[in-house]
Order: C-alpha cells, then structure tokens, then sequence
C-alpha cells in the first residue's frame, strides 16, 4: 500500500506569535488606527467615569471603539454583536482591540452616544485638509438616499389605535410595578425588572408615535388627504413611509451627504425624515459654512432641490447649477387651434411651449440667472460632474452597508450617517493626503493645522 501523510486535526498546536505579526503593512486596519490615533479624542475621555485613584473597572480606551467602528463600516459591517464576534475570531479586529476585551452592549452604546463628537471630528478633518490645501472648496454636489429603518411596514397605526395601544401599555407598566414591589425574590424580581423596562420602552414609542401624529397629518393636508389617516410608527416614531429606488414604499430616513466634487471628500451630512429633496439645499449650504467657514463656489443638485426659495437662500453664497423643469404645452389652446384643417398639431403644441430658459415675470434675480445659466454648453459640462461625485458617493456608501438601518431614531441615525462619512473621508485622506493616516511618517500635522 502506498504511504502517504493524513491531517490529523484534532492534535493539539502552541504557536508562539504577537498580535503585530498578524498584518502586513498596509493592511486597512493599520490604516484606520494610524487615523484614530491623530485624532484629539478628549470629548470621548470626558464622559469616561472610571479615574485613577477612584473606585470602578478600568472602561475601555475610545480609540479601539472608534477604530473597530470605522473598520467595520469599511468592511460593510453594521452590528455591534459582529464586531464583537470578530474581535475574538478576525485577526483585523483582534490587532485593533490588543488584548483588549469588548463586547456588543459597549460597542453598540459608542455608536449612538458621540454623535456630537463625531460631528465635531468631521469639521475637525475639514479643517486639516482646507489648511493642507487638498480640500478647495471650488465645487459641491449634493444627493440624498433613502435608508431603510429598522420599523415594520405593519408598524404604523392611526390615532384610535395607539391611544388604546397606550392606554394598554401603561397598564401594563402599573401591573409590573406592583408585580416588583409584591414579590422579594432576588431571582423573579430581577426578571420582572427586565420584563418592566421593556414595558416601559413600548409605552414611551408608542407615546413618542402619537406627538408625532400632529406633524403627519398636517403632511397629508397639504397632500390633499385627510389628516385623520395619518400613520406613525410604534417601532420608530420618526421614520417615514417613502419611495424608494425599487418604486416600493418602506419606513426610511432620507440620508443627505454633501461632497467636494474634486476631491470627493464628504463636507456635509444630514437626516431629515421627508421622502423629498424639496428644501433641503439651503440647510446642507448653511451646514458647510458653519463647518468650513465658506460655501463651495459652485453647488450642484438635480432636480429635486431647487426650489425658488432654495435658491434665492443661498444665492449669496454659491452659484447653483441644477436643471431647469421643461413647462408643459397647455392642452386646451394646443387643441381648439389644432382644429383647423390649416394647422398643424404638432406646430401649435410647439408654439405654446415656452423657453424654459427665458426669466419670468414672477422670478428674482437669483432664479432668473438660474435659468439663464443652465441654458449654456458651459453649465451643462459643469453640471455633468453631480453625477460622477455625488452619486458615487452614496453608491459606495450603499456598498459598504448603508442599506437597512439598525439603530432607532433621528439622532441615533445620523451617527450612523456620520460613521459612513468618516470612513469614507479616512480612505480618500489615505489616497489625498496619506500623512494624515501616518502613512511614510510617524507624525501628523492635522492638529495643529486644525487648532
């Protein structure tokens, strides 16, 4: 018989290494520490309990949170029981945590608990990359998309039905209470605890859906329909039925990024919870001022945002190039002049079309420049760069997971929003300006540019 060497996987193996031996330069991870470890964290230290000399389990360090936050978000991973499984099982996740124990209740609670700090980082990186010079500011863009939340589409209810879903709940959290203080058992006791607080969660969505029902009806007033067939959601209050890509409707958020359309670094980020970019151009420019001191000199949109308003808002502070809507033909003249044999439809339909790029008589100087400007070959070029940089923006952000939402609510959205914003701003400062991240050298000038 031939003589040949079998695995033998169940025999024991001790292999002697360091966590450093597990990655090659250049891996993403090393990346996103070289990143982390520049940053001025000391918002994230204050709220850190636990001192020295003082009573209490050493917390631990926000830099292997942060880090674990923004490498996962690169690697299209969005729940905190991931990154935790990973932190013992991924040798990426095991080199960032060094030894350092985590598990998914700390991880989950860092994402939704520094949106301020986070927030703050943003507008920090801008201001190192505005001193560097690789951020210029000569031309934004801006596109929304539409998020999935984490609520049921079987999750909204009229105002009849949430008053007694209320009404039930906080029975429910009465009868528990008395359930607690009735029953001395340390074990019972502990569970009923658990057993309250989620009755009490319940009650507070449910309370929070019934303030927000006031905002949807008036929504469907001005749609046209009755306000008393407003919906709002018991799983989260402030997510809203809208269109999607697929032409379904599901309970979104609309996410906003602005972007630098030169370097396609991420200026600005916002969470509305409308369905329409209807309104939401003024507020993004006026988030770019704040965060950089100036607008770009150029803001490009499509269709969706310009409005009259929206234009003459932020006129004083960058030139917008959006396309302008082609007006209908009015049928009824198109018709009765069509029927003369002498005429031709399509002549007259035509004939009543206006030049959508002429002013009219109602505009401001603003939007009558507007239309003016997009009649020209120059503006169309400009206006072709929106696509390549904003939608490409959303694009990778859509890849890398931000498809369905886990967390809860406007606010805990955002951090989410800001995360993506974060590491996609790490790879193209990797690519831009690679010293921010330590690449090719052991310092950083982003704090000082920034302070």
């Amino acid at each position: 018989m031939a003589r040949v060497l079998m695995p033998n996987r169940r025999q024991m193996e001790f292999r002697p290494s360091d966590l450093e031996s597990l990655l090659a330069e250049g891996h993403r991870a090393r990346i996103v520490w070289g990143y982390v470890e520049r940053q001025d964290l000391s918002a994230l230290y204050e709220s850190i309990k636990s001192r020295d000399g003082g009573a209490g389990r050493a917390a631990i360090a926000p830099e292997i949170l942060f880090a674990l936050w923004l490498y996962a978000t690169l690697e299209s991973v969005g729940s905190a029981r991931a990154i935790a499984r990973f932190s013992q099982e991924h040798d990426a996740y095991r080199w960032i945590c060094g030894g350092v124990q985590v598990n998914y209740h700390t991880v989950a609670d860092f994402r939704v608990e520094h949106g301020e700090a986070l927030d703050e980082l943003l507008t920090v990186n801008l201001a190192g990359l505005m001193a560097s010079g690789v951020l210029k500011l000569k031309r934004g863009a801006q596109d929304g998309m539409r998020v999935r939340a984490s609520a049921g589409a079987g999750s909204f209810r009229r105002e009849d039905k949430l008053k007694g879903y209320l009404e039930a709940a906080q029975q429910e959290v009465a009868r528990l209470k008395r359930q607690i203080e009735d029953d001395p058992s340390g074990e019972s006791r502990r569970r009923q605890a658990a057993q309250a607080r989620a009755a009490r969660e319940r009650e507070q969505r449910i309370a929070a859906a019934l303030a927000r029902l006031p905002e949807l009806a008036a929504i469907k007033k001005r749609q046209g329909k009755k306000a008393e067939d407003a919906r709002a959601s018991m799983t989260d209050a402030e997510a809203t039925v809208m269109k999607m890509g697929d032409g379904g409707f599901r309970p979104a958020y609309n996410v906003q990024f602005g972007t630098d359309t030169e370097s396609q670094i991420i200026i600005g980020v916002d969470v509305v919870t409308t369905g329409s970019d209807q309104g939401q151009m003024s507020p993004m420019v006026d988030q770019v001022i704040e965060r950089c001191g100036k607008a770009p000199d150029e803001w490009l949109v499509d269709g969706g945002y310009p409005g009259h308003d929206e234009i003459d808002s932020v006129s004083p502070h960058t030139t917008v190039y959006a396309p302008v809507p082609k007006p209908k033909a009015k049928n009824t003249e198109a018709t009765s002049a069509a029927d003369n044999d002498n005429v031709d439809t399509d002549e007259v339909t035509v004939a009543k079309v206006a030049d959508p790029y002429e002013p009219k008589p109602g505009d401001s100087v603003a939007v009558a420049a507007w239309r003016q400007r997009m009649s020209t070959d120059e503006a169309k070029s400009i206006y072709k760069e929106r696509a390549a940089t904003a939608e490409c923006v959303n694009a990778q952000a859509r890849n890398r997971g931000l498809t369905r939402l886990s967390v809860r609510g406007l606010a805990k959205t955002k951090s989410v929003a800001l995360l993506f914003a974060l590491a996609h701003n790490l790879m193209r400062m990797a690519t831009l300006a690679p010293e921010f991240v330590g690449i090719g050298t052991g310092t950083s000038t982003l704090q000082e540019m920034a302070s």
